[in-house]
């Protein structure tokens, strides 16, 4: 199922288009929100996903060690910085 969240509305000549958000493009932004530490909810809020889907990819970060947990922040690793400049770079 695709959330409406999933999507970014485009406003361009007095149009509106839809781009669905990709996988990565979501697991980038997590990696940048927690950059400097963030707790579950300011990654909810920043990235636009509802908690669910959101705790589905901290897991997936965390088995990746692209994340990590402690003290109830979720803070990106060195390798999660690799990934994300990886990631930034190949956008094209």
């Amino acid at each position: 199922m695709i959330s409406y969240k999933d999507y970014f509305l485009i406003y361009s000549g007095g149009g509106v288009s839809i781009k669905r958000r990709s996988r990565t493009d979501i697991a980038v932004d997590i990696l940048r929100v927690a950059m400097n530490g963030a707790k579950k909810t300011h990654i909810v809020y920043e990235v636009n996903l509802n908690f669910n889907i959101a705790q589905k990819y901290l897991e997936m970060l965390k088995e990746k060690e692209l994340i990590k947990h402690e003290n109830g922040v979720f803070i990106t690793t060195d390798k999660g910085k690799v990934f994300q400049e990886m990631a930034k770079e190949l956008k094209l």
